[in-house]
């Protein structure tokens, strides 16, 4: 029986990387286009899906953080002081 367990953080937060894999670090902006572009004429349909699949897993992930953060901006309480006219 196994008794070890993957730790909370692992399970929760896939770490998602990108799909492109840059060939020169130091790489001309047409250069790495033009990389990109024979990358991405190459990859077979099983590649394509599964980029798209951590594409749109990475850009929920970032509007989850985003609707956090504001969620708990607009927790903020404020108060208006109360004007008491008195009239004859």
């Amino acid at each position: 029986m196994d008794t070890e367990k993957a730790s909370p953080a692992v399970v929760n937060k896939p770490q998602i990387t990108s799909c492109r894999k840059k060939k020169k670090d130091d790489a001309t902006f047409l250069e790495d286009l033009k990389d990109h572009v024979d990358e991405f004429i190459n990859a077979s349909m099983d590649e394509h899906k599964s980029c798209f699949k951590k594409t749109v897993q990475k850009m929920f992930g970032m509007s989850k953080v985003v609707a956090e953060r504001s969620a708990a901006a607009e927790e903020v309480e404020s108060s208006l002081p109360l004007r008491t006219v008195v009239s004859k």
